[in-house]
């Protein structure tokens, strides 16, 4: 039997895989091992497209859940790659609004300038403000390392400003958060109130799959709920979702509160909770730069490394 040691480690592990751009370049440099990669991603994205992402989003849609879609990528180096990529998030929201589907995009300021010029970010998202006023569709600034996570409130700080239907995503994890909470309550926007994915020293984060952890998402979602924000639970934990409706009942099916699940994560539960009465969205990653994204989440449950060599069988129904 694996013990809790042995798939913290595994977990570790999977987290550094992520971010080494080596190995991502070795492996899907190879046809083999590319292909058999891009199936186990499969479980998790939609595929390479819009198209592909619209689709998911409609199955969605037809079971009565909101979508949030983002093209998948960060750190981006070149001014160039930043405008390529800028590209394809106008045509996400030039694809939702054709489709008149109930969706936010959700984007990582790195992957649309920030660490190549800060004005370069913002304008691309001013430009995909301007490209969703018609249809009102929101926009999310999704979470990043905690060593970006000053240039990421202050970007939003000022976005805001002129956009304020622009929401933020804050981690549980981060020592820092509650403050951070603080801060962006005096801000429009819906904040969206993850665990947090990253390899971070215990210095700046508590322990995954701690107690601590729960403990601080559970005070940081009460101090959501008590501001009367709107607010964006984003967890496939059972326990810690029950937890919450234990807490605060029907409060969170007012308001603007919901519970946000990733695609092929959750969906049994995100589901049940659409039954009971709660808004749920499934939020729904495309593209081919899917390799931090995708080892990220095998790394929240290694055991889900089982699943990913079945993935990999190229058999039907295997």
């Amino acid at each position: 039997m694996t013990s809790a040691y042995e798939l913290e480690r595994a977990a570790d592990t999977l987290r550094t895989f992520a971010l080494d751009e080596g190995m991502k370049a070795r492996v899907m440099s190879s046809p083999v091992l590319a292909e058999m990669a891009t199936r186990v991603s499969r479980r998790y994205t939609a595929g390479d497209t819009v198209a592909d992402a619209i689709e998911v989003a409609r199955k969605a849609a037809d079971k009565g859940h909101r979508v949030s879609i983002e093209y998948a990528g960060e750190s981006v180096r070149t001014r160039e790659l930043a405008v390529s990529e800028a590209g394809i998030f106008l045509e996400v929201a030039g694809a939702l609004s054709e489709s008149g589907l109930p969706g936010t995009i959700s984007f990582d300021l790195s992957h649309l300038g920030a660490l190549v010029d800060r004005e370069l970010a913002l304008d691309h998202v001013r430009a995909l403000a301007r490209a969703t006023e018609t249809q009102g569709t929101a926009l999310m600034i999704s979470a990043e390392g905690s060593d970006r996570t000053d240039l990421v409130l202050d970007l939003y700080d000022q976005l805001s400003d002129e956009i304020p239907r622009i929401g933020i995503t804050l981690q549980a994890r981060l020592h820092r958060t509650p403050t951070d909470l603080e801060r962006v309550l005096k801000r429009p926007g819906t904040i969206r109130l993850v665990k947090g994915a990253f390899l971070e020293p215990e210095s700046v984060a508590y322990p995954r799959n701690s107690e601590e952890l729960l403990a601080a998402y559970r005070s940081l979602a009460a101090r959501l709920v008590e501001s009367g924000h709107g607010a964006a639970f984003a967890t496939h934990d059972g326990e810690l979702v029950d937890a919450l409706i234990a807490e605060h009942g029907d409060t969170l099916k007012v308001g603007q509160i919901e519970f946000e699940m990733l695609m092929g994560l959750g969906t049994q539960l995100m589901d049940r909770l659409g039954a009971e009465g709660y808004a749920t969205r499934e939020y729904i990653v495309f593209g081919g730069e899917w390799w931090l994204y995708v080892l990220n989440r095998m790394a929240e449950h290694p055991e889900r490394a089982l699943a990913a060599l079945a993935d990999m069988n190229p058999l039907p129904g295997a």
